[in-house]
């Protein structure tokens, strides 16, 4: 069994980090960061079958994909908190010449980084690739997925979720943050979606709802749904219900914290919402 308290102080500490990096530079997204700290935390510290070490070619264990790769503040925390780089070089987030750049990239050679991402729409496609090369090499080991609400207004997530199906890519977990907000209001006053759960399972998928997606153990017990559900012809979608900016109340529900950094008397107030607990870099 999972450590679940471990998790929660874990989880803390990443809301500690996002609040920190994106204060440092004045620039970053800490809304959608804060509000997935309990999927990733979980995902790295106790769902992915992940081996020592780092290598691009990924066999013999679990992948993940981040395709809304803005909010790479929450990414680079756990990543690092997870034994990928020194937690010290978070202290570089966002600054020139850094491995740590503001949308996630390769060519830096970042541990624990598969794919440039940020261009939205695009991580369905490049997970679904690397969930058939998985095939191909008949490594049984899952790919994982991560995608925004507003994000799905792309038109080539809706190509490759066909594909997915299409094809019987029946070895990925695409997860889709469902926090209603994206940079410029509500997906509904932006784009409204209608139900997601519907659309994808119109287009052949299987669902797996997380209503309560701040939850360590709600996320536990319905990432381990997912994966019951996985192998049986069918690609699989978790909908992980999070509240932007979670964690700092000042944050929460609404859009305006999409890609805003915190002021000095700000940051303040968000760290005393949540005291350190693991140690701060």
């Amino acid at each position: 069994m999972p450590n679940t308290q471990h998790l929660k102080d874990l989880t803390t500490q990443v809301r500690r980090d996002i609040l920190r990096m994106v204060h440092k530079v004045n620039s970053g997204h800490p809304g959608g960061s804060l509000g997935c700290a309990e999927f990733f935390v979980t995902l790295y510290q106790s769902i992915m079958d992940r081996k020592d070490g780092f290598d691009m070619d990924g066999i013999g264990e679990d992948l993940f994909f981040l395709s809304n790769g803005h909010i790479s503040p929450v990414y680079y925390s756990v990543l690092a908190r997870s034994g990928y780089f020194p937690v010290e070089e978070l202290n570089t987030f966002r600054l020139i010449n850094t491995r740590l750049q503001g949308h996630p990239t390769t060519h830096e050679n970042l541990p624990g980084i598969r794919i440039a991402s940020g261009s939205l729409g695009q991580g369905m496609s490049v997970a679904l690739g690397a969930a058939q090369t998985k095939k191909l090499n008949n490594d049984s080991h899952l790919i994982y997925s991560l995608h925004g609400d507003g994000e799905l207004q792309e038109g080539q997530n809706w190509e490759a979720i066909m594909y997915a199906a299409g094809n019987n890519v029946d070895n990925i977990i695409a997860t889709i943050d469902l926090n209603g907000q994206q940079i410029d209001g509500s997906t509904d006053d932006v784009l409204p979606m209608g139900s997601v759960k519907d659309k994808f399972e119109a287009f052949g998928w299987t669902v797996v709802e997380i209503n309560e997606g701040n939850d360590i153990d709600a996320i536990l017990k319905g990432m381990a749904e997912a994966k019951s559900k996985t192998g049986q012809g069918k690609p699989v979608c978790v909908l992980l219900k999070t509240v932007m900016g979670n964690g700092v109340d000042f944050m929460m529900h609404t859009h305006a914290w999409h890609g805003k950094a915190p002021n000095d008397e700000q940051l303040a107030i968000g760290l005393a919402q949540n005291p350190e607990t693991l140690g701060d870099y």
